[in-house]
Parts: structure tokens; C-alpha cells; sequence
């Protein structure tokens, strides 16, 4: 029993660092920012996961285990949205290769608050132009 866990063990690990190493490549390799983005969320989380649980297995301690799964749920709750925030944000500031997207959802949303005034903005009424107006 005592092999067979150690070898769950590093079978976990290593597909955990396997997971963490395509995320790296795929941040060097991919050509745009959403695709890098998509590169760095997706395999990590699952790669966290895969390490914190060969890492439980290896301990054999249960009273990290509820360590382990605070950490790996900060890190499943804080990626994609930390990802969403980047990428919208790219989105808006022409980084994104936009003629590359296969729907754009965003588009109408940008363009509406585009054209419009910007939100929250009161005009400012200068008071000699106000008085000019007067006379």
C-alpha cells in the first residue's frame, strides 16, 4: 500500500508541474493576449490542484488538508476572474487581436458606453459664460 501511494504521489506531481509547464509555454508561445490569458488560468488552477493533492497524499496529515483546499479554492475563485479583469481591460485598450475572435460580445457594450458620456460625468458650467448669457 505504503508504494502504491507513492506512486500516486508523484504521478500527481508531476502531472501538477506538467500542467504549470504548459501554462508557461503557452504564456511564451500564444500570439495574443486573451489566448496567454486563457494559457495561464485554465492549466494552473488544475495544476494547484493536482500538486495540493499529491502533496495531502505525501503528508498524511489530515489537518493540512483544509489548508490545502482553502488555498486551492482562493486560487480557483481569484484566476479567472483576475483573467476576466485583464482581458476586459485589454479589451478596451486595443491590446486584444479583435479580428481574431469567433463572437464578440463585448463590442456592443464598449461601443454603447463609448458613445455615450461617460458615466457619472457633470458638465461644468462656467460661471462667465453663464453671465454672458444672461446679457
Amino acid at each position: 500500500m505504503e508504494i502504491f501511494l507513492d506512486i500516486l504521489v508523484a504521478v500527481l506531481l508531476i502531472l501538477g508541474c506538467l500542467m504549470s509547464l504548459i501554462a508557461g509555454i503557452g504564456l511564451l508561445t500564444f500570439p495574443d493576449m486573451l489566448t496567454r490569458m486563457h494559457a495561464a488560468t485554465k492549466p494552473q488552477v488544475l495544476g494547484f490542484l493536482l500538486i495540493f493533492a499529491g502533496l495531502a497524499i505525501h503528508l498524511r496529515n489530515w489537518t493540512i488538508v483544509p489548508v490545502l483546499i482553502v488555498a486551492w479554492a482562493m486560487q480557483l475563485l481569484t484566476a479567472p476572474v483576475s483573467a476576466h479583469m485583464i482581458g476586459r481591460s485589454g479589451y478596451r485598450t486595443k491590446h486584444a487581436a479583435k479580428d481574431t475572435l469567433f463572437s464578440d460580445e463585448l463590442r456592443q457594450v464598449v461601443d454603447k458606453v463609448s458613445s455615450g458620456s461617460a458615466t457619472g460625468a457633470i458638465p461644468v458650467v462656467d460661471s462667465q459664460d453663464h453671465e454672458q448669457d444672461g446679457k
